[in-house]
């Protein structure tokens, strides 16, 4: 459920903001002058996006260390009855969710109920790995190979009824491996549901029932709850989805899918709370835990991916950043902490036109210092990178093309619209475009390979 939706308040005043004296990292205000300024402009960030009908609400919450920027909501909760969205208005937070089971998981591995290293039949028996040994730790860090269910086809009609959950396991299991476990990284639901029923098995706990006293309690996550279709929590809001037209109602979902891989609803300061909790403060995980979920992942051929353990562990804006962001019908999240500076920036939309992410970054650059340009000259001829790239991706094939201009590389991404754009050149084979990274490789000076990676996937592409 990364931000593909299913993978994803007052209204335009001045931001709520206590601690006006504190500092604020980058920007670092001297006094409520410059803090007014810095609020005005994330202010002016949201409210954009709601002017432009590309976002119907918005909750957010920016806290560095103990100073609390903003807390606030922007738009409508709910647009029929033009409610405006309260500050601590709780959101589906989609993918958000995976850090959370990750954590819970982990907690059993601490009490040595769980073994990472361990094959999931251990914990599943019966499970169809169809010849494969699937550690546990697999399925955390988006390495297992098996078929992701929200690319299935065979999902969609199934998504709105409540059926037993060994449904959906007996429809994923059955499907081809996408890649021998630890060959790749794609992004994949299926491994977090069965997280999921783990948990359950070896906690003899309901999962909802399991964060809520593990997790939302010991974090003091007041809004938080497992998501309902059906039951009415307070200040929970409405969510959308759009088409050409603009919002319509979201798509119906039954979250008895979702599941471990994307059903938590919570409001933008509870995913504070959450944070604190679980980076800073030492309540969610003991320490060697804690670094286990923090850690990059491993590949079988030794490549350290941008992920650890149910977040992603890859820098954002130079900093050194864990983060997630999450997309399910009507609504699309972001959570970012970065650790150096102790800064959290939650952004949530109940909608899902567009992503937040974007923007949860522009408010971030507002507060962390401008880190180093990392660019370098070009080095060699850039046309010996040029060619079509070709590999597997997450739901269909990937393919990139690489094109030289006037000395530069150039890259091509599947994505509808989109034009090549000109990545810049960090040195020896690798590359940058925006936050993702481009390796290339091969063998004997010929250029055989690329390989992209953005935290959520680390996908190898061989030269056509």
């Amino acid at each position: 459920m990364r931000q593909n939706v299913w993978m994803g308040i007052v209204v335009a005043g001045a931001l709520a903001c206590s601690g006006a004296k504190g500092t604020t990292g980058g920007v670092a205000p001297a006094g409520n002058g410059d803090r007014q300024a810095l609020v005005a402009r994330i202010d002016s960030i949201i409210n954009a996006r709601i002017a432009a009908g590309k976002v119907a609400g918005a909750s957010i919450a920016i806290v560095k260390g103990k100073d609390t920027i903003a807390v606030q909501g922007f738009g409508k909760a709910n647009l029929e009855l033009n409610v405006p969205t309260m500050a601590h208005a709780t959101y589906e937070i989609g993918s958000v969710t995976k850090q959370f089971t990750a954590a819970a998981l982990l907690q059993l591995v601490e009490q040595g109920k769980v073994h990472l290293d361990e094959d999931i039949t251990k914990y599943l028996p019966g499970y169809n790995s169809q010849g494969h040994k699937i550690p546990v730790r697999r399925l955390l860090d988006h390495t297992s190979g098996i078929k992701g269910y929200t690319e299935m086809k065979e999902f969609g009609p199934l998504s709105v009824f409540k059926l037993p959950r060994d449904t959906l396991v007996k429809l994923f299991s059955k499907q081809p491996f996408d890649f021998n476990p630890g060959d790749e990284e794609i992004y994949n639901n299926s491994a977090f549901f069965l997280v999921g029923l783990i948990i359950e098995k070896v906690s003899g706990m309901p999962y909802e029932d399991y964060i809520q006293k593990n997790l939302f309690d010991k974090a003091g996550m007041k809004d938080a709850h497992y998501c309902s279709e059906s039951k009415v929590y307070p200040n929970q809001v409405t969510g959308y989805d759009g088409d050409s037209a603009g919002f319509v109602h979201k798509a119906p979902i039954s979250h008895q899918w979702p599941y471990a891989a994307g059903s938590i609803c919570s409001s933008a300061i509870d995913l504070v709370r959450w944070d604190e909790a679980l980076h800073r403060e030492g309540k969610i995980l003991g320490q060697a835990a804690y670094q286990e979920m923090v850690t990059p992942g491993k590949l079988n051929d030794g490549t350290t991916i941008g992920y650890g353990k149910g977040i992603a562990v890859y820098p954002r804006l130079g900093h050194k950043a864990y983060h997630h962001g999450g997309g399910i019908p009507g609504f699309l999240s972001e959570n970012i902490y970065f650790p150096d500076d102790s800064l959290s920036v939650v952004v949530l939309f109940n909608s899902a036109r567009e992503g937040p992410d974007k923007y949860a970054l522009e408010i971030a650059k507002l507060i962390l210092a401008p880190p180093a340009d990392a660019a370098k000259p070009m080095d060699g001829d850039a046309n010996r990178f040029t060619g079509t790239y070709a590999g597997k991706g997450r739901g269909r094939p990937t393919e990139v093309v690489i094109t030289a201009k006037d000395g530069a590389v150039m890259a091509k991404f599947p994505m509808p619209g989109d034009s090549a754009k000109v990545l810049k050149y960090l040195g020896g084979d690798r590359f940058a475009n925006d936050e993702m990274n481009l390796i290339f490789g091969g063998q004997n000076g010929k250029i055989g390979t690329l390989r992209l990676d953005g935290g959520y996937g680390n996908n190898l592409l061989k030269r056509k």
